[in-house]
């Protein structure tokens, strides 16, 4: 059989970049293949799914070396027309791949381009928004949906298409976490029904594998260190030594002193086998005592009573929402997408006035303060960093608020680097925002708003696109804020996020608070998890396959251990 991509001896370096992006790639990916491309941010999967889609060198100039086909057609020396006749990309950044004013026109673009029948487009349309669970959404702006409609929207657009492969660039990224296993079971399908090869860029590596793969590409610093069955990779310390999560469930495994093996069937929880022992040992493990520390309550800071708000007359986002968050919590708040989450951090922050309701910071009602004036007290990281950003250069970009200020400009530079380094930003505080991912575009974001040192501190979707590596450096880092005093409250489709780091979740489902509890306890209730469109953590099945009763016990056993291991 042909290979239906073929790169020999690939390589790539843009025009703005001293080094090259891609260095000596030889990976071949055959017709009907699934394929993982894993590695840290900066390690090229990106650039290597653009190469193959005909971004590059077409839209992002550089020079290539070596060679590269797609569907028998000589990839850098073609266009991104002829390229588009055989590869369907679904980008990390939605919002850069809409092109009509509604849903269903955007669905329809690629068939309006063939010209097919009104008629036959619109059933077209129809049955692949079905597939997606977009056929109410049709007549919406694209632009105004949620992230994870929009991922929805996108992934609809490719599928119209009969391409040969088809490009998922992070398309976990903004989904709440049962629409993300949703997506990797609709991948599954429609490959399943094309018989395309599937490329998927992601670093939720547990994530994708809800569903087989048949190969894990494992990328760093532009080349390709291991191109294995899942199993393999899994088995072996690769994972680990490019900064990339191995599944929960094996990390607990090897903390009660298992050793991971091919013939284990590691590649899903569900598959994992564990002998008598086995299975002993990691009871063993979960009765080891371990130090506990409990963080005195603090006083109340943020109060929320009885906040209702719609954005249309007649209809409610949210509807009598009340809690309070102490001084020096670190919170999160889940739910499915559209439950009204990123909705409460707008009207906490003043871009949003409820029709009912009150706001409070320690004890002062905001409803009077401007957005300017809130600002000074409560920051906020946006989902969408194309959306906060307004400088062209990195380092001017983090400085804005300190300027605004009127800072001293030596005061300035400090905080500045010191926000850059933390954020692993350093090395590019001269580069231009235009030159960045998407993933360190959020960085960038997020230490504009670090280094004006908010009382509170609101991130939405914090870790989307970044690597394990970046992911622990900005966690740890909101985690030191945290001793400090700040309030950290984080809307999340994380769940690692909210097990390692926040002991509190409030959970949202069509605009009402349904819960507010420990993270641990959520992820065990099967009913709370379907309700707010979350998914069981791996731990949970471990426990269950252990005959460990204390479900709830041994998922805290693990954050608590993993806390200890990881210092």
């Amino acid at each position: 059989m042909q290979p239906i991509i073929e790169f020999e001896h690939f390589g790539f370096q843009y025009d703005a970049q001293a080094e090259p992006t891609l260095t000596d790639i030889n990976l071949k990916i055959y017709p009907g293949e699934r394929v993982l491309i894993a590695g840290p941010s900066g390690s090229g999967k990106s650039t290597l799914a653009s190469c193959v889609n005909g971004l590059i060198p077409f839209s992002y100039s550089g020079s290539c070396s070596g060679r590269l086909t797609v569907a028998g057609v000589d990839a850098p020396h073609s266009s991104i027309f002829e390229l588009s006749k055989h590869v369907g990309t679904v980008l990390q950044d939605t919002d850069g791949q809409f092109i009509g004013l509604t849903v269903g026109e955007d669905i329809a673009f690629a068939l309006e381009n063939q010209c097919m029948p009104q008629e036959q487009m619109h059933k077209t349309v129809e049955r692949v928004a079905k597939l997606v669970s977009v056929e109410d959404l049709l007549s919406h702006e694209p632009h105004a949906l949620s992230g994870g409609q929009k991922q929805r929207v996108s992934l609809a657009g490719v599928m119209v298409d009969q391409v040969q492969v088809l490009v998922f660039d992070e398309p976990l990224a903004n989904l709440d976490p049962a629409t993300g296993k949703q997506a990797i079971e609709l991948i599954d399908q429609v490959q399943k029904e094309t018989g395309a090869a599937v490329l998927i860029i992601e670093h939720r590596l547990e994530d994708v594998l809800w569903r087989s793969v048949d190969r894990i590409v494992l990328m760093d610093e532009g080349r390709i260190l291991a191109d294995q069955t899942p199993a393999q990779l899994l088995c072996s310390p690769l994972l680990a030594k490019a900064g990339i999560r191995e599944p929960l469930y094996l990390t607990a495994a090897k903390y009660a002193g298992l050793t991971i093996r091919p013939e284990m069937r590691p590649d899903h929880q569900d598959t994992l086998t564990l002998s008598k022992e086995e299975k002993a040992q990691v009871r063993r493990w979960f009765s080891e005592p371990l130090p506990q520390s409990k963080a005195p309550a603090g006083e109340p800071l943020l109060e929320v009573r009885d906040l209702t708000f719609g954005y249309d007359p007649g209809k409610t986002s949210l509807e009598n929402i009340s809690f309070t968050l102490n001084k020096g919590e670190m919170v999160s708040i889940v739910g499915r997408n559209g439950a009204g989450k990123s909705t409460l951090s707008k009207l906490i922050c003043g871009f949003e006035t409820p029709r009912f309701g009150s706001i409070l910071l320690e004890g002062r009602d905001l409803a009077g303060d401007t957005i300017k004036e809130r600002a000074v007290s409560i920051g906020y990281v946006m989902q969408n960093p194309n959306q906060m950003i307004s400088q062209s250069m990195i380092f001017d970009e983090v400085a804005l608020g300190l300027r605004t200020r009127k800072l001293p400009e030596e005061e300035v530079t400090r905080r500045v680097h010191e926000a850059l380094r933390i954020c692993g930003l350093y090395p590019f505080r001269s580069w231009p925002v235009s030159a960045l991912s998407f993933g360190q575009k959020k960085r960038v974001t997020i230490a504009s708003v670090l280094v004006m040192q908010p009382q509170v501190l609101i991130l939405d979707e914090p870790t989307a696109g970044q690597d394990f590596r970046h992911y622990t450096d900005i966690m740890e880092f909101l985690r030191q804020l945290n001793q400090q005093g700040y309030t950290v409250i984080m809307v999340t489709h994380d769940m690692h996020l909210m097990l390692e780091y926040t002991p509190r979740a409030l959970v949202f489902s069509q605009g009402h608070l349904i819960a507010d509890l420990a993270p641990a306890r959520l992820l065990c209730d099967e009913q709370l998890v379907k309700q707010a469109a979350l998914k069981e953590t791996s731990l949970y099945s471990l426990a269950t396959q252990c005959g460990i009763e204390d479900a709830d016990g041994f998922v805290q056993h693990f954050i608590d251990y993993d806390r200890e291991v990881r210092g």
